[in-house]
């Protein structure tokens, strides 16, 4: 088990690395090969794994492939920021879904406060520089994003695991 998830972080980590290193260089077609791959293969990895629960498997495979689209859409020539924003919003909806299947939904209200009071400032902070027709789009973006990171957070308050704290970390 450990060999083969230190292989496919090894793989992420090779396709993560190309992907940045291709966008720097201003290599367009790999960064638009490897930024997806890199994401792909954090969902193959999570498919290969086993688990107890597999409805949080099944949440977080989800949430991976709505934001593998969401980082296509990106990419793509032309305005398809509300479509890549959309995109991320049903994946941070997805992880929510999953991190609300290890624990309720608000059971430790804490990383909530803090964790509005994050996306308060982020939004007084963009504020100005966000058109006026993305501004609720962007509002529900953050307030969901924000969420599902509390959520994660709100998980590692309880359980104080492995995996809640690399959720955690990746909400954060």
């Amino acid at each position: 088990m450990q060999k083969s998830r230190s292989i496919w972080t090894l793989l992420i980590a090779i396709s993560a690395s190309v992907a940045i290193a291709a966008h720097y260089l201003q290599l367009p077609l790999l960064h638009w090969i490897a930024k997806p791959l890199a994401t792909l293969l954090i969902v193959a990895m999570a498919l290969s794994l086993s688990t107890a629960d597999p409805a949080y498997r099944r949440w977080i495979v989800i949430g991976l492939l709505w934001s593998t689209l969401g980082d296509v859409l990106l990419m793509l020539p032309g305005d398809y920021f509300l479509h890549g924003l959309v995109s991320f919003l049903v994946a941070h909806i997805a992880y929510l879904v999953a991190f609300s299947k290890r624990e309720r939904l608000l059971a430790s209200p804490g990383p909530f406060a803090a964790y509005a009071l994050v996306a308060i400032v982020v939004l007084t902070y963009l504020w100005s520089g966000i058109p006026a027709p993305m501004r609720i789009p962007v509002v529900v973006y953050v307030t969901a994003l924000g969420m599902m990171a509390a959520q994660a957070a709100a998980i590692w308050t309880i359980r104080r695991d492995r995996l809640s704290a690399l959720a955690a970390v990746g909400g954060a």
